[in-house]
C-alpha cells in the first residue's frame, strides 16, 4: 500500500479539484493533499511544503490553468524541480497533447474522464517511478515515428533554466528587456544576457525566431471542459 505522500493538485476549477482529492484519498492511504487554482500557486505550495521541511511528492497538473502558457508551465516545473514527478490529468485526449506531454517531461497522461480506479493506477505507477498513460495512447505512440519536430523542440527548450523560461514566455508576451527587467526586478543587462542564452540554445538569430519556437508549447483550449 502506498503511504505517507503530499500530492500537490493544481487545477483552476474547484469542482475539478474537489473530484480529484476525492479519487486520490480513495486510492490511496495516509496523503495530505494540496491545491492550486494556478501555476503562481502551485509553485508557492511546492516552496511552501519545503520550508516545512517536506516535499511535494507527486503534481496533478492541469494544461489550461492561469500562467501555464501551454507546456510552458510544464517545462518550468520539471525545470525548477526536476524531482518531482508531474501527472497531466486534462480535459484532451488529442494524441498530439497526449505525445508532446510525454515528450516534455510528464511522468503520465490521466484523461479528465479516466475512471477512480485508472486514476489510482496512473497515481501509483508514478509514485513508484514509473511512466503511464491509457493503452490506447501507449499503443498509438509506440506505433509512431520515434522522433519529429516536436521532439526537437522539447530537446532544445528543456536546456532553458527556469529564469530563462521565464524571459522566454515574456518574449511572447511582447515585453521589451526594460520591462522584463523590471518584473523579474534584475538588471537589464541580466535579461540581455539572459536572451543570448535563450537563442544561443533554442539555436536561433532573433527573437522573433526565438518567440515561434515558444509558441509551438501554446495549445488550444479544449472544445470540452470536464
Amino acid at each position: 500500500m502506498t503511504t505517507g505522500f503530499h500530492i500537490l493538485i493544481a487545477d483552476d476549477h474547484p469542482l475539478m479539484r474537489g473530484a480529484l482529492s476525492h479519487a486520490v484519498s480513495s486510492e490511496l492511504t495516509d496523503i495530505t493533499i494540496h491545491e492550486a487554482g494556478n501555476l503562481g500557486e502551485a509553485i508557492a505550495a511546492i516552496e511552501a511544503c519545503r520550508k516545512q521541511g517536506h516535499d511535494i511528492d507527486l503534481v496533478l497538473l492541469d494544461l489550461h490553468m492561469p500562467g501555464m502558457n501551454g507546456f510552458t508551465g510544464l517545462f518550468t516545473l520539471r525545470a525548477s524541480y526536476p524531482d518531482i514527478p508531474v501527472t497531466i490529468v486534462s480535459a484532451s485526449q488529442d494524441m498530439p497533447v497526449v505525445r508532446r506531454a510525454i515528450e516534455y517531461g510528464a511522468a503520465a497522461f490521466v484523461p479528465k474522464s479516466a475512471p477512480v480506479e485508472q486514476i489510482g493506477a496512473a497515481l501509483r505507477a508514478v509514485l513508484d517511478g514509473e511512466m503511464w498513460m491509457p493503452d490506447w495512447a501507449r499503443d498509438a505512440i509506440e506505433n509512431s515515428p520515434q522522433k519529429d519536430a516536436n521532439t526537437d523542440i522539447a530537446a532544445k527548450i528543456s536546456q532553458l533554466t527556469p529564469q530563462q523560461l521565464r524571459v522566454l514566455n515574456m518574449l511572447t508576451e511582447g515585453k521589451l528587456n526594460k520591462q522584463i527587467a523590471y518584473e523579474l526586478d534584475v538588471t537589464e543587462a541580466t535579461i540581455k544576457a539572459h536572451v543570448s542564452a535563450i537563442l544561443r540554445k533554442l539555436s536561433v538569430h532573433s527573437r522573433t525566431q526565438a518567440v515561434i519556437v515558444a509558441r509551438e508549447l501554446q495549445l488550444q483550449e479544449p472544445a470540452v471542459e470536464v
